[in-house]
């Protein structure tokens, strides 16, 4: 079953979706420009049995919020 959650970092909610026991190795889906978490959620319950995957979505994309230019230097 995969989960929702954010989580406050320098003042952003970082949204992420997670699944899979944390005794699993962790994988780490990092989404590509310009798309979300989203785009793993057919991937992530065929994995789920065998690892613990985490895939969050970056300051502001997918549910995370977005920072303002001033705030965050996205290169």
């Amino acid at each position: 079953m995969t989960t929702y959650r954010t989580v406050l970092i320098d003042g952003l909610d970082i949204f992420y979706r997670e699944a899979g026991s944390r005794n699993n190795p962790t994988i780490l889906l990092l989404h590509g420009f310009p798309t979300s978490s989203h785009m793993f959620r057919n991937i992530i319950p065929a994995l789920a049995d065998k690892f613990h995957l985490v895939a969050p979505d970056y300051p502001g994309y997918g549910n995370s919020s977005m920072p303002t230019v001033n705030e965050f230097d996205y290169t």
